[in-house]
């Protein structure tokens, strides 16, 4: 398979221009992907620094040491979840990093295979793992799951306005037939949405329950808590982390985190005296996260939701 057909990195200069990396620096890239970003981070490093790239998905991680890892001997790939970057860190010594990058999104080549399961609109087996290791995928979530738990996975990850309706049809329907394939839960879907007027939408109806299952089966808001913190301890003072998310529930825990870890005293306001001893860890580098240009959305359309932001470790 042809790199160009699987993913481009959204926002590549900006972040390269943010992390400013330089001649024998060190490097963690912790969702490598198909290795966009790494590949332009490693010219500017090499050939005496060195860059970990983490991913969970082997089918990119193959690829990579395939075609990048051959000219760059610097490079070293670690199968694991990005939260387990403090581990990965230490185990490979990579530890206090110049610079560390998550790119929180789905890849072009994940959301367009069929197989995978995330895409809605060539039919695949209702998957959705990242890790295909995993046990949950989103058939047994959306065949075992109870009504209210899909009602409040839907509201909560997807911001599904009709959480309620379609939770409670796919449980009418699944008593007949489970659900095994992705348009059988896409067309249901379209179908509610049509029953209630509701067309001409500028995304398919399906979207926001595709995202909120995707969430739930990797459990992708937990594993960005966990992290965060751990980020900025496999930082060195003066490293910069970078982080690109594509939705707000993702954006609100970084932007949260980030605000949190540049303040001094974070005890509630009506404390007389300061009784948490937090200390102020970063600086923030983005005011307001950073956004695609116009060129770039037209060019990857998929860039349009992607926000970066960027903070210094103190």
């Amino acid at each position: 398979m042809e790199k160009k057909n699987m993913h481009k990195s959204v926002l590549l200069q900006e972040v390269v221009q943010f992390l400013d990396p330089k001649p024998g620096q060190v490097f963690i890239d912790a969702t490598i992907g198909f290795g966009g970003h790494s590949e332009e981070i490693l010219k500017k490093i090499s050939p005496d620094g060195k860059l970990l790239g983490i991913d969970q998905d082997e089918e990119a991680l193959n690829w990579l040491g395939a075609n990048l890892a051959p000219k760059y001997p610097n490079l070293t790939l670690k199968k694991a979840n990005f939260s387990e970057i403090d581990q990965i860190s230490r185990e490979s010594g990579h530890q206090n990093a110049n610079g560390i990058l998550a790119d929180i999104g789905v890849s072009s080549y994940q959301f367009d295979e069929a197989g995978r399961g995330f895409s809605l609109k060539n039919d695949g087996p209702l998957d959705m793992r990242m890790d295909k290791t995993r046990d949950l995928t989103a058939a047994e979530v959306v065949n075992t799951y109870s009504e209210q738990d899909l009602t409040d996975i839907f509201s909560k990850y997807g911001e599904e306005r009709l959480s309620k309706t379609i939770a409670r049809e796919i449980v009418a329907r699944r008593a007949e037939k489970r659900f095994a394939t992705t348009l059988e839960l896409a067309d249901m879907i379209r179908g509610i949405y049509d029953k209630k007027g509701l067309k001409g939408l500028k995304i398919h109806p399906a979207t926001r329950v595709f995202q909120a299952l995707r969430i739930e089966v990797n459990d992708e808001l937990g594993n960005l808590e966990k992290f965060l913190p751990q980020a900025l301890d496999s930082l060195a003072p003066k490293g910069r982390l970078s982080v690109i998310t594509f939705h707000s529930l993702e954006d609100r825990i970084v932007k949260d985190f980030f605000q949190r870890e540049a303040k001094g005293c974070i005890c509630p306001p009506d404390y007389p005296i300061c009784k948490c001893g937090h200390e102020k860890t970063i600086k923030i580098i983005t005011k307001k996260p950073i956004l695609a240009s116009d060129e770039e959305i037209r060019e990857n359309p998929r860039s349009r939701s992607a926000k970066l932001r960027v903070i210094e470790k103190i």
